[in-house]
Parts: structure tokens; C-alpha cells; sequence
């Protein structure tokens, strides 16, 4: 049974390196920022293209009460429940997308949080 733990960690190992540097490799980029009048936290919506493949549109940009932002997802309500329509699901991505959008939102309202 030693050798086969051996072999999986190793394949556990490299799965978890290669994700490491394709998440390191990864770009926000055409960061484009509507500001709004604010309203329950809501300041503004972003859409952005991740990895030059993908363009994502109608991220909210809210305040948070102790200071700082926030990103919210598209959903869509069905009878039963809410729906996700897209959100990130690692957290090192979810902070990039963050940094990105956050970073574009001060330099076009010209202030931080």
C-alpha cells in the first residue's frame, strides 16, 4: 500500500503545482467600470475579460460598512431558488478578479474606501 500513497501524493503534488501557476498565469484585463448613484451599498458594475477567453459583464461593486468593497455575481431567480450564473470558485482567482476591478473602480472615481 506504500508505494500507491507514494504515486498518489506525487499526482496530488503536481495537480495542486500546476493549478498553483496556471491561476499565477492567469490576467483580469478591459477592467470597464460604470459608477453608479449609490444605493444599499451598490457604487457601481464592472465587466472584465479573465485569461484573454472569457468576458464576464454585471458585476456589482458594493461598500462594505467597515470600509473597503466588495464584488457581487449575476443570479437569476427561478421559483425555487436563486440561481448562480457565473461566480469564481477558488479563492485566489475570486482575489485577483477582486484587486482588478476594485483597483480600476478608485482610479475612475479618483478616491479609496
Amino acid at each position: 500500500m506504500g508505494p500507491r500513497l507514494f504515486l498518489y501524493d506525487v499526482v496530488i503534488d503536481t495537480f495542486e503545482t500546476l493549478k498553483k501557476v496556471t491561476i499565477m498565469q492567469s490576467k483580469v484585463t478591459e477592467v470597464q467600470i460604470i459608477p453608479t448613484k449609490p444605493k444599499d451599498g451598490l457604487v457601481g458594475f464592472a465587466s472584465f475579460v479573465f485569461d484573454n477567453s472569457f468576458y464576464f459583464t454585471s458585476v456589482g461593486i458594493y461598500t462594505r460598512p467597515q470600509g473597503g468593497y466588495r464584488l457581487t455575481y449575476p443570479t437569476r431567480k427561478s421559483s425555487a431558488s436563486s440561481l448562480h450564473i457565473f461566480h469564481p470558485i477558488d479563492k485566489k482567482v475570486a482575489e485577483m478578479i477582486e484587486a482588478a476591478v476594485v483597483g480600476r473602480y478608485e482610479e475612475v472615481i479618483g478616491t479609496t474606501v
